[in-house]
């Protein structure tokens, strides 16, 4: 019986040879770019992106062509992959985690985190977009902002849309994912503060999905302020207005029934001077989570269907996508760019979105066989990404690694209930001079 590992490296394998016999789709001088006979060709190079690490360049060429004398040098490598568009790693991305069907639902619900996180890139004044600085007299920084939908039950991404630092708007990139997302069935989107927007309530309300987003608290001066809501300290309300660009002394008068929307607000399904309504229901949802401490949630989900306990279990489940940043970054590597050039810094988030993809795609569908012990047990996706990566460069047929057993054999006690601050400190790009030998 073949290993499901096997399965997956074809899928993700297939995708890149068809892509490579259609390299004109792919790169910036169709006709031109990858015509030669060249050591580096258009699917080595792809499979070099995905494969990547936190070594400089030359080591991994090194690792990747198992030390050969006629291994292909650094300056042949950033040749080739500047002939690549970054939109082609983000078909690769999309085209290999569409591939998959068999999901895992909660409550029959696809549940998508949206969530953003700021990259450090190398150090360059002359780009405006993503040079920054919090003092005047400071050196500065440059940024870019990842922002992604995860989905948490199958701990995949699914989308994911890259802004410079300039540029940064977590609500209208969470809007395009919205829109342009080809995902079928009952969806329910999980944000944080960030996403508190009527209109991106509208855009996940218009894609007939549901959504469970944190606002502000009450006493803030966040919509749930602008709300008539209970005066006890947990609730569950439920609120319908219409909201308007006009300004008449009837809108004025009825806060309750209508909701003004100034010019400076944006709001895609109400054009300015529109003399048109907007109807819009929800639940506001407050529930304690410590001493002294509670959230409140916006929800457009059905209260028979899913009560304020229900609400408080799905909005902790968004802590899926926090972790998986963490994985992202430090154990796929992402934090470890081989390129200046923001085109290239692209190529290879998007590479390392694939990679974090086939990793947990794999670790997923093993399965852990559960003893009499103290704690339940999950894998260690670390070692997990560590034996995947090594399994996706073994590009010969010849004794690949049993790669279900290797991860079955390193796990971890979940232990539940713990807490930790975050903490919150400075952090620079990892600079090209500094890599692992």
């Amino acid at each position: 019986m073949i290993n499901y590992s096997k399965i997956v490296k074809y899928k993700l394998t297939y995708i890149i040879k068809e892509m490579g016999e259609s390299t004109e789709l792919f790169v910036k001088n169709p006709g031109k770019d990858f015509t030669r006979n060249r050591k580096l060709t258009f699917e080595y190079v792809i499979n070099l992106l995905l494969s990547m690490g936190g070594n400089s360049i030359y080591k991994e060429l090194l690792e990747y062509f198992k030390y050969d004398a006629k291994t292909a040098t650094s300056s042949a490598f950033v040749q080739q992959r500047g002939k690549i568009l970054p939109s082609a790693l983000e078909y690769l991305f999309k085209t290999f985690t569409n591939s998959f069907d068999n999901y895992k639902t909660f409550n029959g619900y696809r549940l998508l985190a949206a969530d953003g996180s700021k990259l450090n890139i190398s150090h360059n004044p002359e780009d405006a977009d993503t040079y920054t600085k919090c003092q005047n007299n400071a050196k500065g920084f440059n940024l870019i902002h990842l922002n992604a939908l995860f989905d948490l039950c199958n701990k995949v991404y699914t989308d994911a849309c890259i802004q410079p630092i300039r540029k940064a708007n977590e609500n209208s990139a969470l809007t395009d994912m919205v829109d342009r997302s080809t995902i079928s069935g009952d969806v329910i989107v999980i944000a944080d503060r960030g996403y508190e927007s009527y209109n991106t309530f509208a855009h996940i309300q218009e894609k007939g999905w549901k959504y469970v987003i944190r606002v502000r608290d009450k006493d803030s001066t966040g919509m749930a302020s602008s709300f008539k809501l209970p005066s006890c300290e947990v609730f569950d309300k439920k609120i319908d207005f219409e909201l308007t660009r006009r300004q008449t002394n009837e809108i004025k008068a009825n806060p309750e029934i209508y909701k003004f929307m100034p010019k400076r607000s944006n709001f895609d399904y109400l054009e300015f001077k529109s003399n048109n309504f907007y109807p819009i229901s929800f639940r506001v949802v407050r529930f304690k989570i410590s001493d002294n401490t509670y959230e409140t949630i916006i929800t457009n989900l059905d209260a028979n269907e899913f009560s304020a306990d229900m609400i408080k279990e799905i909005y902790h489940m968004r802590w899926g996508i926090e972790t998986s940043f963490r994985e992202l970054k430090y154990a796929i590597g992402l934090i470890n760019f081989h390129s200046k050039k923001v085109d290239h810094i692209i190529q290879e988030v998007f590479a390392k979105l694939t990679m974090y993809n086939f990793c947990e795609i794999i670790t997923i569908h093993v399965v852990i066989t559960h003893k009499q012990r103290k704690h339940e047990y999950q894998v260690n996706f670390t070692v997990a990404i560590h034996i995947c990566r090594y399994f996706f460069r073994h590009l010969g047929y010849v004794n690949p690694p049993d790669v279900e057993a290797l991860i079955k054999q390193n796990i971890l006690p979940i232990r539940k209930g713990r807490k930790d601050q975050r903490k919150l400190r400075t952090k620079s790009s990892v600079s090209f001079i500094y890599r692992v030998a």
